[in-house]
């Protein structure tokens, strides 16, 4: 029973990991910038999630200013930010979580 409980305790921590992780890094980087909901420097996460691939997230992270052209967008300002690639794929993924979102 006990080793269960742990097993059990191992997954839920796993399963929720990624979203806070996502969010962890969006307070670290993202904040500034983007709300998750509201207009605010850049487009709000509801707006990038209702746009955008998981891929696509991640590659005008890794380099805004070679992407920005070939998303429609007439200029960009979005630092580049050296996130390892576990970093991209949560905050990816956190931005995804507002999909439908208002």
């Amino acid at each position: 029973m006990k080793k269960f409980l742990i097993l059990l305790a191992f997954l839920a921590t796993s399963l929720f990991s990624s979203d806070v992780d996502g969010k962890k890094v969006f307070e670290t980087y993202c904040w500034g910038c983007h709300h998750q909901t509201a207009m605010a420097f850049g487009p709000p996460f509801t707006q990038i999630a209702a746009k955008r691939t998981k891929d696509e997230i991640e590659a005008y992270i890794i380099s805004p200013k070679s992407m920005y052209k070939a998303f429609g967008y007439k200029r960009t300002v979005m630092t580049q930010f050296n996130l390892s690639d576990k970093e991209r794929s949560h905050i990816a993924d956190y931005i995804l979580s507002f999909k439908g979102k208002k």
